[in-house]
């Protein structure tokens, strides 16, 4: 079958045909899908009904695996492989999480608007989620289209945010829901990073805003200051004409391109529904920034 792709918004978002990703990729194959992403950022694979090995085989074909992807879980409480971040509301016994349960509290920060792994020094490339099992009536998972927002800025916001640097953290976006309960050892490992502000494309060449609710300060700014130029900028970022929503089937494999969207999950009812979806990650090309020290 051949590869077709149908986009679903003018600057963003695809579905692509012709694709099983349970199989052996070839290297036409592998391209095809580097191109749709260069081009779209967001391509929507349906109808892959994945196996774990089988979305960690798909993944590295995109790129080594970024681990740890569940940063706030103790190993002890993991349901998945680190390889993946579980994104469900489920404990390893299968039951569904309590309304107080930690790492239930920790994943309500994934409705909030972010870029995966930016509190990393080298932030993500591209997500994979696999819908295992999803919600139809709610849990919808949002994208940003962060090269059309740049693009939309008039000329003296694109000159003031050109060189501005910001530092990440989880700290940072968990603590924006009042969640602060941080082992010592959890904070030195979620320790502020530096990720530009504005960041170019290695291929297409097109600029993006790299904005994320892990961003808890601008280099040189007063906090409160950057903190309300940070919640303008989001604001811009996220308003109806840059945004896709994609509505889960199951089976659908949504990939992502961290670099030039932003994306958030939609509340559902977690407590009495069960969703689950699995996440794989690629690491990044590298540093935004030269130096990583926080100054």
């Amino acid at each position: 079958m051949p590869i077709e792709t149908r986009s679903l918004r003018p600057t963003m978002g695809a579905v692509v045909t012709g694709i099983d990703a349970r199989r052996p990729q070839t290297a036409a194959e592998v391209a095809a899908i580097e191109a749709g992403m260069d081009r779209h950022a967001v391509l929507v694979l349906p109808g892959q009904d994945l196996t774990d090995e089988q979305q960690l085989a798909f993944t590295r074909n995109f790129g080594p695996l970024e681990e740890g992807a569940n940063s706030t879980v103790r190993a002890n409480e993991l349901r998945l492989a680190p390889t993946f971040a579980d994104v469900s509301n489920l404990d390893k016994s299968g039951a569904k999480l309590a309304r107080d349960n930690k790492r239930r509290m920790a994943a309500l920060g994934n409705r909030l608007w972010h870029s995966d792994a930016s509190f990393r020094a080298v932030p993500a490339r591209y997500s994979l989620l696999s819908g295992r099992i999803v919600t139809t009536d709610a849990g919808n998972t949002e994208f940003a289209d962060m090269g059309a927002a740049y693009d939309a800025l008039d000329a003296a916001t694109k000159a003031e945010v050109e060189d501005l640097v910001c530092e990440h953290s989880l700290i940072y976006s968990r603590q924006q829901l009042g969640f602060a309960e941080f082992l010592p050892d959890e904070r030195v490992s979620m320790r502020p990073v530096l990720q530009r502000l504005v960041r170019t494309h290695p291929v297409t060449g097109r600029k993006s805003l790299f904005l994320s609710a892990h961003i808890g300060a601008i280099v040189g700014w007063p906090r409160p200051e950057a903190m309300a130029f940070v919640r303008d900028l989001m604001e811009h970022a996220t308003r109806a004409e840059f945004v896709y929503v994609h509505r889960w089937t199951k089976h659908d494999l949504v990939m992502w391109d961290n670099r030039t969207t932003m994306h958030r999950v939609r509340r559902f009812d977690d407590l009495n529904v069960i969703r689950d979806l699995r996440r794989t990650t690629t690491r990044g090309d590298g540093l935004t920034v030269t130096e990583q020290a926080i100054r």
